[in-house]
C-alpha cells in the first residue's frame, strides 16, 4: 500500500499530465494543479518545491517510464531487427497514447520554454541512441540494408511517427472534417496501424536496392 504522502504526490503529478495539454508551462498554475488533485497548492511546495522543479519532475517521471519499456525491449532475447521492431512499437505506442502532451511539449519547445527544452536536452539523446545502436545491430547482422545510420533512422521516424502527430494535430486544431474522424482513429491511430507502420517502414528498409541514379536537372 503506497504511503499517503506518495498517494498526494502521484495525485498531483497525474492532475498536471491532464491539464498541461492545455494550459502549458505558462498557464500550468500551482493553484490550479492542487485544485484538479482535491489538495492545496502548498502541498506541491512541500513536495517537489518550486513551479519549475515541479514541472521538471513531471515530464521525467513520464520519460523514464517510457525508456524503461524502450530499454526492456533493447536488451530482450532475439533477432535485432525483432529487438529495434519491438522498441519502434514501444516508442509509437507512448506517443500514441500521450500524444496531446507531447503535442504541448513540441509547441513549449518552439516558444523557448526552459524547462522543456532542458528536458529535452538532457533525454532525447537516451531513446535516440538506443534506436541508433539498435538499427546499428540489425544493420551489422545484414537484416537491414547499409544505408547510411542517419537516412535510415529519420525515414523510420517518419514513416512510424509522423502521421501520429500530424493526426492528433489536425484533430487539436479543428481541420479533420466531421466524417474523417473516425477513420483518422482506426487508420492512423489505431494499434493495428502502428503495428503495419512498423512492419513496412522495416520492410523497405530490408529490400536491396541498386545505388540510385542521378536525375538530370535535380539537386543541381
Amino acid at each position: 500500500m503506497a504511503r499517503p504522502s506518495q498517494a498526494v504526490d502521484q495525485a498531483l503529478i497525474a492532475s498536471a499530465l491532464a491539464l498541461y495539454p492545455q494550459c502549458g508551462c505558462a498557464g500550468l498554475s500551482l493553484r490550479k494543479v492542487a485544485e484538479h488533485a482535491g489538495t492545496q497548492p502548498a502541498m506541491v511546495h512541500y513536495h517537489f518545491g518550486g513551479k519549475q522543479a515541479f514541472l521538471r519532475a513531471v515530464l521525467q517521471q513520464l520519460y523514464e517510464q517510457m525508456f524503461a519499456a524502450l530499454d526492456g525491449q533493447g536488451r530482450g532475447e532475439g533477432r535485432p531487427v525483432a529487438r529495434l521492431r519491438g522498441a519502434l512499437l514501444t516508442l509509437a505506442g507512448f506517443l500514441r497514447q500521450h500524444r496531446a502532451v507531447v503535442g504541448r511539449l513540441a509547441l513549449d519547445a518552439a516558444q523557448g520554454e526552459p524547462v522543456v527544452l532542458e528536458f529535452l536536452r538532457a533525454n532525447a539523446p537516451r531513446h535516440l541512441g538506443l534506436l541508433l545502436a539498435l538499427l546499428h545491430e540489425a544493420q551489422a547482422a545484414g537484416e537491414l540494408q547499409p544505408l547510411p545510420p542517419l537516412q535510415a533512422f529519420t525515414f523510420l521516424m517518419g514513416a512510424v511517427n509522423a502521421p501520429t502527430l500530424i493526426a492528433t494535430g489536425a484533430q487539436q486544431l479543428g481541420l479533420a472534417p466531421t466524417l474523417l474522424g473516425p477513420a483518422l482513429a482506426e487508420q492512423v491511430l489505431g494499434e493495428a496501424a502502428l503495428v503495419q507502420r512498423v512492419d513496412l517502414a522495416l520492410s523497405a528498409l530490408a529490400f536491396r536496392l541498386d545505388p540510385p541514379a542521378p536525375v538530370p536537372g535535380v539537386f543541381a
